[in-house]
C-alpha cells in the first residue's frame, strides 16, 4: 500500500517511488508482480497521473520495474541471464508452494536441502 502525505516536504512522486522501491526490496512486491496502472494508482492516491508516471520512470531507471506499453509495469527481472532464469524458477516454485498450502519456512527448508545446505 502506498500513502502520499500532502503535508510532507518530500515531493509526491518521490514518496511513491520510495515506498514502491522499499516494497520491492523487502519482497512485498515480487519479481513479475504487476504494479497498478498509472491512472489507477493516481486515482487511488488522489494525485496527478503525471506524478505516478514520474515515479514509475524513476523506478525504471533504477531497473526495479519494467514498463511494456499496454502490458503494464511489472517488478523487473535481473539483467543477468542466469540470475533471471533462477528468479523465474524461484517465482514458479514459490507459486506452486503457495498453491499447495506449504508454509514459506518449509518451502525454504526444502530448497536448502536441494542445495545441500544443512539446517542450523
Amino acid at each position: 500500500m502506498v500513502v502520499v502525505d500532502a503535508r510532507s516536504a518530500v515531493p509526491p512522486y518521490e514518496q511513491v517511488r520510495a515506498q514502491l522501491a522499499a516494497q520491492i526490496r523487502d519482497g512485498e512486491l515480487r519479481v513479475g508482480d504487476r504494479l497498478p496502472t498509472v491512472r489507477g494508482l493516481a486515482e487511488e492516491l488522489g494525485i496527478a497521473a503525471n506524478t505516478v508516471a514520474r515515479a514509475y520512470r524513476e523506478l525504471e531507471q533504477e531497473r526495479l520495474v519494467e514498463t511494456r506499453g499496454r502490458n503494464g509495469t511489472t517488478v523487473a527481472w535481473s539483467q543477468d541471464d542466469a540470475e533471471r532464469e533462477l528468479q523465474q524458477a524461484a517465482a514458479q516454485y514459490a507459486g506452486r508452494a503457495r498453491a499447495l498450502g506449504v508454509e514459506p519456512a518449509t518451502a525454504a527448508r526444502v530448497v536448502g536441502r536441494a542445495l545441500g545446505l544443512r539446517a542450523r
